[in-house]
């Protein structure tokens, strides 16, 4: 009679009960110890602060572009909006305005110069982390994209019979692998963009926006791992797969594609999903060519606010939140693979 052993073994009801219990023990246990030291520091905690920089509300002066006299305050549209339109007569002519009556500053007849502050008006605008944010997920996107697509290609060239593209495939994954990102990123953006700029500048074209500079290093460099990602999964697939494909005849290329290319698929997935996790977390090393995304806009908040635990925290929050949402998209993609 066969026997489990191991992890083979089945666990009783009892079993998985007792640990839960323990996790949940254990996860209360931490957050009471670190709530137990923020206690001891020495700090004043202003959470109330933090929501301004996801979305805030900014007030817009309106101000007199001519010198004149307030010809005439009328009601504009319907009561409920509270609107006004403010008529300033002068010797240039004649401009309004339109803003909310409550926001309004001066009244009929009063003489008004160029520049003076009429009223205002307000709206809701995104605050600094969520642009900071949005930057985030638009260079890891697109980094994303472009990885994937040169890491396929170049993963096909490393097990290519061609020697030239092989070479090539082997030379560009050992060159990026073997220099640190950062350098790559600073290659980049001073010396790659200070050229295609200088040329585009005596083309009178505009120029490259280090945006694209920061999108290029991380989808480079994200593109050689991806490479050997690809290659190692489709060599992963049993050599018998293309005979077999090979022998109903097809080509190479439609059986690498209808056979081969589909069980890869699956097998790199999970390789793939830590690989672009890493990618978002280091779209963080782009602030230093001036890209302002997520870390540095929360460098540029503490600065300006002297609140390093609570934005550094809600910045880790942040990033954790991507990343897992993503894990979950290639745990979702991995199922349906299957």
């Amino acid at each position: 009679m066969a026997t489990y052993t191991g992890l083979d073994r089945p666990k009783s009801k009892l079993y998985y009960q007792f640990w839960s219990v323990v996790f949940v023990l254990g996860l209360c246990g931490s957050m009471a110890l670190l709530y137990f030291a923020t206690k001891k520091v020495e700090y004043t905690w202003r959470w109330n602060r933090v929501p301004q920089y996801f979305l805030y509300e900014e007030k817009v002066s309106i101000r007199a572009e001519m010198e004149g006299t307030i010809a005439a305050i009328e009601p504009t549209g319907e009561a409920s909006e509270g609107n006004v339109r403010v008529s300033i007569k002068g010797d240039d002519g004649e401009e309004s305005h339109v803003l909310p009556k409550s926001s309004l500053l001066l009244s009929s007849g009063d003489y008004v110069y160029a520049g003076d502050n009429i009223g205002f008006y307000t709206h809701w605008k995104p605050g600094i982390l969520v642009e900071g944010l949005w930057l985030t997920l638009e260079v890891s996107a697109l980094a994303i994209i472009f990885g994937i697509i040169l890491g396929l290609f170049t993963g096909l060239a490393r097990i290519s019979d061609n020697p030239a593209l092989r070479w090539s495939a082997i030379t560009y994954i050992e060159l990026i692998r073997g220099s640190p990102l950062l350098v790559q990123i600073f290659l980049w953006y001073f010396v790659v963009g200070t050229v295609i700029n200088s040329i585009l500048a005596r083309a009178d074209i505009g120029q490259v926006p280090p945006m694209w500079f920061g999108v290029m290093a991380l989808a480079i460099f994200t593109g050689a791992y991806t490479a050997e990602i690809v290659r190692a999964g489709i060599q992963s697939v049993h050599r018998g797969q293309m005979e077999a494909a090979r022998s109903l005849g097809m080509t190479y290329n439609k059986a690498m594609r209808k056979v081969i290319l589909p069980q890869a698929f699956r097998r790199i997935l999970p390789p793939l999903a830590g690989q672009f996790i890493s990618l978002v977390k280091d779209s963080s090393l782009l602030g230093v060519i001036s890209i302002r995304e997520l870390t540095k806009a929360s460098r540029e908040v503490v600065s300006s606010s002297l609140q390093p635990f609570e934005i550094w925290i809600v910045c880790a929050i942040l990033y954790l939140v991507l990343t897992f949402t993503l894990s979950m998209f290639v745990q979702y993609l991995e199922r349906k693979a299957i």
